[in-house]
């Protein structure tokens, strides 16, 4: 039987590519319990009959919401980012941008609106639920870890979308998925003006991720995104739609494009 040269066998086989043992029952470690922020992006549609009331109805519906919001923005638990896509999507009016420790300020935020006089007539077209962490595949390229880091708001734009990979995905070795992602970050890199709010759905929404992308330059996110169809981690997307273009601005500007506010 001839032997393979000195180098030339299998690779040595590797190790799991998950923790075996993430509550540390095995090995008496202790598991994760860091505090983490929860995002949640929460689209709104204002029902076109409440443009036919009175202008004086429409004031105050309008005015009570708009203390509404600036009293959560003005919260300690919560932190609060109003987007308007009047004109920018058919199916959708504005979107609130929510991030908390505890997924329950949203619950108790979006309470508060239903009981609202402008709430009787919106619809919650679109919910994501979130988690922000670090990135596994960032921290391995020099210079990757920037605009990682959760800074909401920081453009006119944001650029939102559900994300999910197949489970071929998943199947891959960590070194394969790696080496798709250094190709993926690389592609981004020359993208300046965009910076990336990356946060994880596993297991508390449908997508595996939602995808939100800060810029004052809508051109430029365009060709990143065209320029990504042709890395090879594309191949392996189930799904990244629905995609909402939102543009920065106060409530009441929002209330303004949307009700009768003179």
């Amino acid at each position: 039987m001839e032997h393979s040269p000195e180098g030339t066998g299998p690779p040595p086989r590797r190790g799991p590519s998950v923790d075996l043992d993430p509550t540390g029952i095995v090995t008496g470690k202790s598991p994760d319990r860091q505090r983490r922020q929860f995002l949640n992006y929460s689209f709104y549609r204002l029902d076109p009959v409440f443009r036919r009331l009175p202008a004086d109805e429409q004031r105050v519906a309008a005015a009570g919401f708009i203390e509404l919001v600036r009293k959560w923005e003005s919260s300690d638990d919560l932190i609060l980012r109003t987007y308007s896509l009047v004109g920018l999507r058919a199916d959708v009016d504005f979107m609130l941008w929510r991030i908390a420790f505890d997924p329950l300020c949203f619950q108790s935020m979006e309470a508060t609106i239903r009981r609202s006089q402008l709430g009787a007539y919106l619809s919650q077209v679109h919910s994501f639920l979130s988690l922000q962490r670090r990135s596994q595949y960032v921290n391995r390229m020099k210079g990757a870890g920037e605009g990682v880091e959760l800074l909401p708001g920081q453009g006119n734009f944001l650029f939102v979308y559900p994300f999910s990979k197949t489970r071929s995905w998943y199947r891959l070795s960590p070194h394969a998925r790696q080496g798709m992602m250094d190709e993926h970050i690389a592609a981004s890199a020359p993208f300046k003006g965009v910076s990336l709010n990356s946060s994880y759905s596993y297991g508390i929404d449908d997508q595996d991720f939602v995808v939100a992308f800060d810029s004052d330059y809508p051109q430029e996110f365009v060709d990143l995104v065209g320029r990504l169809r042709y890395t090879e981690a594309s191949l392996y997307t189930q799904r990244d739609t629905p995609m909402f273009t939102c543009a920065k601005a106060p409530i009441d500007a929002i209330l303004a494009q949307l009700a009768n506010m003179d």
